[in-house]
């Protein structure tokens, strides 16, 4: 007779919950210990891209904060990342289509953050490339941004922005120029609200102090660089991987490799510009679309080099293409100046610039790069290991507590902040 095990809650599995409670407790009570209580702001959860893969790390920090952003209509596939949690959201969650055109609500935005109430926090991170900075703090709180960039379409880029949108004239146009500039205004005020910025390279950094008048400390993205494992061999075919949005700057690159009928290309994404792609594709280039991970990730294996176009913020791409040991041409402008290394040293190089978004500046960059001493792909994937996520949780880690001890220190209560050492 088969032998019948009923659940009990008094068994194993209740053990196991009790036990994950405890641990639960004991890190909220580590947390509020060290730094009060923590709120964790993030501009929208859409999707799981480079600056969710920063707020991944930071909750993987504070496992105990409670998260907020304008809308969460974040997949469920890839919840684990924010640690299981469901953000507090704005009145933006709420209405209509806000799934699918939360950024046509950009003019409610900033009155939409300013209803969060964190006046209970001690603590409050943010991670901003829109809105996520300009939260209501106090003088006896600390807030530390972490600023993918400053608002793009607001700053530098509103000229780029308004010629892909169609709104270089017009009625429509001086109401996307009367909206930006409020935009601006908004976003400048907020900054006096952030005790310490931190930007995600030195060229956002440069951003930063020209557009808030204030210093940031550089702290790179973590790359999931264990995940993009060293190719042992590669074909004779360039990589582009990316989202087909007007700034990545694809049908560029495709044009460019029509102009090489000889020299093939792979592209792998989608978007809005995969049409125009497909206008200007030749025979000897390959669009795939969207493709799972392992799907790129083989492909970045066996490129013989990956190929970038944009002036990226940072651009989390070309440090994974270095991760498996293929080196990158690209764009001389930007994030990438920071993560690719331009060296006749062979011990050095993982790459080479060009220096315009033309067809005859990238055609050049393949020959320069086709005459180029070999690139190594052990060079290439050391490059990359500066960008772990473990040198990230570290060096951020650091940041806050300097800063929550620079606040207390003006307060007339002890310190209660413990320095963090390493395992």
């Amino acid at each position: 007779m088969a032998h019948v095990v009923h659940a009990n809650p008094s068994g194993h599995a209740a053990n196991r919950m009790q036990g994950a409670q405890g641990t639960q407790r004991a890190q909220l009570a580590h947390d509020e210990g060290r730094f009060g209580r923590v709120a964790i702001v993030h501009d929208w959860l859409v999707s799981y891209a480079g600056s969710e893969k920063v707020l991944e790390q930071i909750i993987r920090m504070f496992p105990s904060a409670d998260l907020f952003s304008i809308v969460d209509f974040f997949p469920e596939e890839h919840r684990e990342a924010l640690g299981g949690k469901h953000a507090s959201t704005s009145f933006i969650q709420r209405l209509p289509r806000a799934k699918s055109k939360y950024r046509a609500y950009l003019p409610l935005m900033p009155l939409a953050v300013e209803q969060f109430d964190l006046s209970g926090y001690d603590l409050v991170i943010s991670s901003s490339h829109a809105v996520a900075k300009g939260v209501l703090t106090g003088p006896n709180q600390v807030h530390v941004s972490y600023v993918h960039s400053p608002i793009r379409y607001a700053w530098d880029l509103q000229h780029q922005y308004l010629d892909e949108a169609g709104l270089r004239r017009g009625l429509k146009s001086w109401l996307a120029r009367s909206l930006l500039h409020y935009m601006r205004i908004w976003d400048q005020r907020t900054a006096h609200g952030v005790d310490a910025f931190v930007a995600n390279s030195g060229f956002v950094a440069r951003r930063i102090r020209k557009v808030y008048g204030s210093e940031a400390t550089v702290i790179y993205p973590p790359v999931d660089v264990e995940r993009f494992g060293l190719g042992a061999q590669h074909d004779d075919f360039y990589l582009i991987a990316s989202r087909m949005v007007p700034y990545k700057r694809i049908p560029l690159i495709v044009e460019a490799f029509a102009a090489m009928p000889e020299k093939r290309l792979v592209v792998i994404g989608d978007g809005p510009d995969f049409e125009r792609c497909k206008t200007l594709a030749t025979l000897n280039v390959a669009l795939l679309g969207y493709q799972p991970d392992d799907v790129l990730i083989d492909h970045m294996q066996r490129a013989r080099a990956f190929v970038f176009a944009a002036e990226e913020d940072f651009g989390i791409s070309v440090v994974e293409a270095q991760a498996c040991g293929r080196p990158v041409i690209a764009y001389g402008r930007g994030g990438a100046r920071e993560t690719v290394v331009e060296s006749h040293d062979p011990e050095r190089a993982t790459g080479l610039f060009f220096d315009e978004q033309s067809v005859d500046a990238i055609v050049d960059a393949v020959a320069r790069f086709e005459a180029h001493a070999p690139f190594r792909p052990e060079v290439c994937r050391h490059n990359a290991q500066r960008f772990t996520a473990e040198r990230f949780r570290r060096d951020f880690l650091g940041i806050i507590e300097r800063s929550v001890e620079a606040n207390r220190g003006t307060d007339e209560k002890p310190s209660i902040v413990r320095r963090w050492r390493s395992a």
